[in-house]
């Protein structure tokens, strides 16, 4: 346990201890995935996760991540492809603006499927392409691993920061 996690009441810090942590964690990558989770940015699960059970499970948060990210945007990109623009646009848990979609189609147009794995692993447009590519005609398959892709470098990454970064800091 983290330094931080000592200051926790004790049923919390007994859950973070279990395994039952690694599965409510797949759950809230679920939702990052689909881009239901508006509570927390995509950007501190992994480094939150890592400081809070420490990175002596580095590798099962990673798999985690990832399995439950892209789990979540197969998801979403399956109500694109089956729902369509306007299901979407019409429901309240889709966020997403008309132009921020409108820009987003326009890159999807302009470069294709391989902004998929890109924009998964950049800050801030994580998930963005899952509904242009499902609106494409791509198949599920493919986006599955584009997906796959694009998040293993992108948790990776933020991992690596939060490892690194702390050995440089300490």
């Amino acid at each position: 346990m983290s330094a931080f996690t000592a200051q926790l009441p004790h049923f919390l810090r007994d859950l973070l201890a279990s395994d039952l942590a690694l599965v409510a964690l797949f759950f809230v990558f679920v939702l990052e995935g689909a881009m239901l989770l508006y509570v927390a940015p995509s950007e501190l699960l992994v480094p939150g996760a890592l400081a809070l059970v420490g990175d002596r499970l580095l590798l099962p948060i990673l798999g985690v991540a990832v399995l439950g990210a892209t789990v979540g945007q197969v998801g979403l990109f399956l109500v694109a492809k089956r729902g369509g623009r306007e299901y979407l646009l019409s429901r309240s848990w889709f966020r997403v603006s008309e132009d921020s979609l409108d820009r987003f189609d326009g890159w999807f147009d302009r470069w294709g499927p391989v902004v998929v794995p890109l924009s998964n692993a950049m800050l801030f447009t994580r998930g963005m392409l899952t509904v242009p590519a499902g609106l494409s005609g791509m198949s599920a398959k493919r986006f599955l691993a584009l997906s796959a892709l694009g998040t293993v470098a992108f948790e990776s990454a933020l991992a690596a920061l939060y490892v690194f970064g702390g050995q440089v800091l300490a």
